[in-house]
């Protein structure tokens, strides 16, 4: 009887080790086993959407290798490019490097000529070459950056690269909340096209923003881009509070407010009843969020107060190195 209930315990401790030892071989076996090759859902998707997972479209100099921006699957071997906003077509070239953007400026989806195939739901846009040597581009006051002068290299070389915006492909929504329009300098209303510098890190910025104040519980709909990109024609040499190297003429920064409520100025969003800096500051909070989960769109910031012209507002930008400030 007592080495009867001796024997029991012994026998429960080896089933459960030879369970544990069935599942640990199991986990082993399934970690060995390679996975299955992801090949896209449509013949071609961006690779990456950035942070976000809100960006829609890639920029790519005329010419140059799509991949690795694009993923393009192996069975597409023809294919043409349809320009967003027209008719305009050019077919699609593909090299021993891979297949390359379009030779003309624009906003082009890429569609495969096999039956049924569907056209890319994300866009390459082809930018101009613009090397600074003329003011205006197609009757498009432009102006001349003061880095040419000043010889600056890096950060604030002045842009070779400018995005050609139409009447007909300005509403493209490059991310899920921002079109084109939403950057473009604001002045010379009826001349087209129109030219704009814009780094998709900052839309991607922008995004991240959006999803950090949702986080918090504001509906956070869309931000209202009072300033995106500034022509250094437009800009001026540095007065009227707009500095001479201004980001803002390197299209990697924005003035913003959160306007869920449409009455075209900030939000209250520290909910005390009344929309002034403090709300502002909500704003720049948020900026500070996501640079410490993204470092890599560490850049500055500036809070600044309503006026007599607008209500209070938060710059924004992805300069690549910290910088805080704020106007009262």
């Amino acid at each position: 009887m007592n080495s009867s209930r001796s024997r029991l315990p012994l026998s429960r401790s080896a089933i459960l080790f030879i369970v544990a030892a069935l599942l640990l071989l199991a986990q082993y076996a399934m970690a060995a086993e390679p996975a299955p090759a992801v090949a896209p859902s449509t013949p071609v998707e961006l690779v990456s959407r950035g942070h976000s997972g809100a960006l829609r479209a890639v920029v790519v100099p005329p010419g140059e290798t799509l991949q690795p921006h694009f993923a393009i699957r192996e069975d597409v071997k023809e294919a043409r490019w349809l320009a967003l906003g027209s008719d305009t077509q050019a077919p699609a070239s593909i090299s021993n490097e891979g297949w390359k953007a379009p030779a003309q400026p624009g906003v082009w989806r890429l569609t495969p000529s096999t039956q049924g195939a569907e056209t890319s739901p994300h866009a390459v846009i082809t930018p101009v070459h613009f090397d600074g040597s003329k003011t205006q581009l197609n009757g498009y006051r432009i102006g001349r950056w003061p880095a040419r002068g000043a010889g600056r290299t890096g950060r604030y070389a002045p842009p070779e690269l400018l995005i050609e915006v139409t009447r007909e492909n300005q509403d493209f929504a490059v991310s899920e909340h921002f079109k084109l329009r939403n950057f473009l300098t604001k002045d010379q209303a009826n001349v087209w096209p129109k030219y704009l510098v814009l780094d998709l890190r900052l839309v991607d910025k922008l995004e991240l923003v959006l999803q950090e104040l949702r986080a918090q519980g504001h509906p956070a709909k869309g931000l209202h881009v009072m300033s995106g990109f500034r022509t250094p024609q437009y800009n001026g040499p540095g007065e009227n509070g707009r500095a001479k190297f201004s980001r803002h003429t390197y299209g990697d920064a924005a003035d913003v407010w959160l306007d869920d409520d449409g009455d075209g100025q900030m939000d209250d969003l520290d909910g005390n009843g009344r929309v002034d800096v403090k709300d502002a500051e909500v704003l720049a909070r948020a900026v500070d969020r996501v640079e410490q989960r993204v470092p890599e769109l560490i850049g500055g910031y500036g809070v600044y107060r309503a006026n007599r012209v607008h209500g209070p507002f938060v710059h924004i930008d992805v300069r690549g190195t910290p910088a805080r400030w704020s106007k009262r």
